[in-house]
């Protein structure tokens, strides 16, 4: 399956799912998350979505490699044992798992990200027990990939939108 996030800084905030609050804030009041995955557990990947915060200083430790792509706002990164890293609209970063450190977030900032997966023995393993666990409570498994286009041989291909490229009505 092909996903597409169109235009993704100007999907509009109000079509984003509320997040809550940075977990480890410095300031407050604490910056607030909004976002939406389009990938949850596929494999090789534990995530991909489009993240946005508002202004804010908070510490965090990314426990997976994360790519990320920024489209909107600023914010500089200080790693635990590095010097800060200023980050801009039409930056791309990556950064190692287990990278820890603080962010300030002046304005709105939005990224697009992707949370790698690397297999390990605890991953596997949890991976297993929510399986057996779902079945064991009678909930649906997680959502299978989409088939692909016989005819054709092609994924079928997931697009999100933003508010300017709707299709106009005539």
């Amino acid at each position: 399956m092909v996903i597409l996030i169109s235009q993704s800084a100007g999907i509009p905030k109000e079509s984003l799912d509320s997040l809550g609050p940075v977990k480890k804030p410095i300031t407050h009041p604490a910056a607030a998350l909004t976002g939406r995955k389009f990938i949850d557990e596929a494999p090789g990947i534990d995530s991909m979505g489009i993240w946005e915060c508002s202004p804010g200083r908070w510490e965090r430790t990314v426990k997976q490699e994360e790519f990320a792509h920024f489209v909107k706002g600023s914010a500089r990164f200080t790693p635990a044992h590095g010097e800060p890293i200023d980050i801009r609209a039409g930056d791309t970063i990556w950064f190692p798992a287990n990278t820890g450190g603080v962010w300030e977030i002046t304005e709105d900032v939005r990224k697009v990200y992707v949370i790698i997966d690397r297999p390990t023995l605890w991953r596997e393993f949890k991976r297993f027990f929510k399986t057996k666990l779902r079945r064991w409570l009678g909930l649906s498994p997680a959502p299978a990939e989409p088939q692909q286009n016989i005819a054709t041989g092609a994924a079928p291909v997931t697009v999100w939108r933003s508010v300017d490229e709707q299709p106009q009505r005539p």
